[in-house]
């Protein structure tokens, strides 16, 4: 086997079985075992089961980034692109498991340098949500006084709710869900 191709199987195989049963009870040995190589060629390859992780979470995280750049990248208007942002995001993070892991806790406790790529993350979609919301200014179809403010309140909002979306399972009409908090945000609550 390729140098590339036992790295590549590594991943593989420790992304499973983080998605599985999680960093703490995911071993080395359990990453080897399943692989069907010696535990030292995982080594040759990692320094540890954290840079394993690590390592698998940058992928999620390269994949999501992928996904959502894809999906604005054919919508027209600003609104649409709203859409596909949050549709995207969403239904990708149910699928990246390890990336959902990621939370303060495992963060601060085995893997301190994770709050950067937590943060860079954070950013970047932050500043999706200001491009896209400057072009709806700019087109006369958004009516935005603080546009930082409000791409932060999006964030935070879409971060909240995407626990029950994500993690509990739960058979929600995603599509439907998003068309009816981006009609909030739209057209607001408040009766004129």
């Amino acid at each position: 086997m390729i140098k590339e191709d036992k790295r590549e199987l590594i991943l593989k195989i420790a992304r499973k079985l983080f998605a599985r049963y999680g960093l703490k009870k995911t071993s080395v040995d359990d990453i080897a075992s399943e692989a069907k190589i010696g535990k030292a060629t995982i080594y040759y390859y990692f320094k540890s089961k954290q840079e394993i992780f690590k390592t698998v979470v940058d992928r999620e995280l390269a994949i999501l980034k992928n996904a959502i750049k894809e999906a604005i990248s054919k919508e027209e208007s600003p609104q649409g692109k709203l859409r596909v942002f949050v549709l995207t995001r969403i239904s990708r993070m149910h699928e990246l498991v390890n990336l959902n892991r990621v939370t303060r806790d495992i963060v601060t406790e085995m893997l301190p340098d994770l709050e950067k790529v937590r943060e860079s993350h954070f950013r970047e979609e932050l500043n999706i949500i200001k491009e896209i919301l400057n072009e709806g200014v700019k087109k006369g179809v958004f009516k935005v006084r603080k546009i930082g403010l409000t791409a932060l309140a999006m964030i935070s909002a879409l971060k909240g709710l995407e626990y029950p979306w994500t993690m509990e399972g739960k058979p929600l009409d995603i599509e439907k869900s998003v068309d009816a908090l981006l009609q909030i945000l739209f057209a607001g609550i408040e009766v004129k």
